[in-house]
């Protein structure tokens, strides 16, 4: 009876107690596992106006479905599965006094449901979801840290041949969202280079300049790598993200050109060029990276760890 009495308080005591110095790295993986498990997402559904709780992977699956292409390579899968896992854990570490967590648009990440990822994928479901769940149910719980702390993982599409450092777009500076080469990028990406036409009145207009017969740039300011951070059109001066916003360009790498009657816009890249390139992963992985390789380029210093 003593015995049995032991076994059973043995049950109910335990998963209450601090692992002890003699648990394996097995045991409290397995621990955090159960967490993770039940660890929810607040999404704010921003068309449906509702807030909805999402399992941690599951969430992570809908994102890697709405932010990355299915074609990429399983290993360029793999780290953009760990970079939105970190994303989120930041913003609940954040907005934990707020209603939701995210929103389920490009203001944080884009989230597929399952009933969205069945229209999306159509007659290729079965085979594309097996492919998000490989990508993260093998990453399952890991996510990025910088000096013991969750790591903010930007990403974005393409780069302009190097990434940028985070002070010179966001104005604060992290020490793993440094500036690299990502040249690969236009050997993969179909934005890499791309163009815009405006007609003069058209492009005047858009930026609300006076009529002229003649268009004239001068850039004032730009990021180490070429990105434009002020520029002066004519009689009036702009922010580089004014006018990436306003001809609604693909980024802030950009020239203006005229030819009589017409205004061309050239540009290099698409997003905003901190952290993960998402076609660099994609042809470092053709290259034979592996995602934690991929990861620990585009986040200088960080470690992977699990939750």
């Amino acid at each position: 009876m003593k015995k049995l009495l032991i076994a059973i308080l043995s049950i109910i005591v335990i998963p209450y107690l601090v692992v002890s110095s003699l648990a394996t790295e097995e045991k409290i993986a397995d621990l955090r596992f159960y967490y993770v498990d039940n660890l929810k997402v607040r999404v704010k559904r921003v068309s449906k106006d509702k807030i909805e709780e999402v399992p941690l992977e599951e969430y992570v699956m809908g994102v890697l479905a709405g932010e990355m292409p299915i074609e990429f390579d399983i290993e360029a899968l793999k780290s953009q599965a760990v970079a939105a896992r970190s994303y989120v854990l930041k913003e609940i570490e954040t907005n934990q006094e707020k209603e939701y967590d995210v929103v389920d648009t490009v203001l944080n990440q884009v989230y597929l449901d399952q009933n969205e990822l069945k229209e999306k994928f159509s007659n290729n479901y079965i085979e594309n979801i097996n492919k998000l769940k490989e990508a993260v149910n093998s990453t399952r719980g890991q996510y990025l840290s910088y000096d013991n702390k969750i790591a903010q993982t930007l990403f974005f599409s393409t780069s302009t041949g190097k990434t940028e450092n985070s002070e010179e777009i966001f104005s604060t500076a992290l020490p793993y969202l440094v500036s690299v080469d990502s040249k690969w990028d236009e050997e993969v990406s179909p934005v890499f280079n791309d163009s815009y036409t405006f007609s003069l009145n058209e492009f005047l207009n858009i930026l609300g300049l006076k009529n002229n017969n003649k268009v004239t740039t001068k850039v004032l300011e730009t990021t180490s790598t070429g990105r434009i951070k002020r520029i002066k059109i004519n009689e009036r001066e702009f922010s580089g993200s004014e006018v990436y916003s306003a001809l609604n360009l693909r980024s802030t790498f950009f020239s203006i050109e005229q030819n009589n009657n017409t205004i061309n816009v050239y540009t290099k890249g698409f997003g905003h060029g901190v952290g993960m390139s998402q076609y660099g992963a994609l042809a470092m992985a053709k290259r034979g990276y592996k995602y934690d390789e991929i990861l620990k380029y585009y986040y200088q210093g960080t470690e992977i760890k699990k939750i």
